[in-house]
């Protein structure tokens, strides 16, 4: 009868062994699972860093009214440049035409 309890207890002993070696294993997932999850935090901090560099160096309300409004002012310059440069177009053809005029009459032949 004694040898059927150290059978038994040779058997026992085997699978609490398993279940010893089951239970390190799981205990080394989750070390692993805690080291990911560490990196993961690290990966917050540092998206959260980033997204404060873009807080700060993002345009707000001021700035682009500042934009448009040297915008506004380089278009106000230009239109007048433009409005200028039709004018004196004007100008030079009805001088040329003048000076046509002129030649016609005082007999002056003027190639064109």
């Amino acid at each position: 009868m004694k040898e059927d309890f150290s059978e038994l207890i040779e058997y026992l002993n085997k699978k609490f062994t398993n279940i010893d070696e089951k239970f390190d294993n799981i205990d080394e997932k989750f070390d692993n699972i805690d080291e990911k999850f560490d990196n993961v935090d690290e990966k917050f901090v540092n998206i959260e860093r980033e997204l404060n560099s873009l807080q700060e160096s993002k345009a707000d309300k001021s700035d682009i009214n500042n934009l448009m409004n040297a915008l506004d002012a380089y278009a106000k310059k230009a239109d007048t440049y433009f409005q200028e440069m039709v004018m004196l177009a004007h100008k030079v053809d009805k001088l040329e035409k003048w000076i046509h005029q002129i030649a016609g009459k005082v007999g002056i032949n003027l190639e064109e």
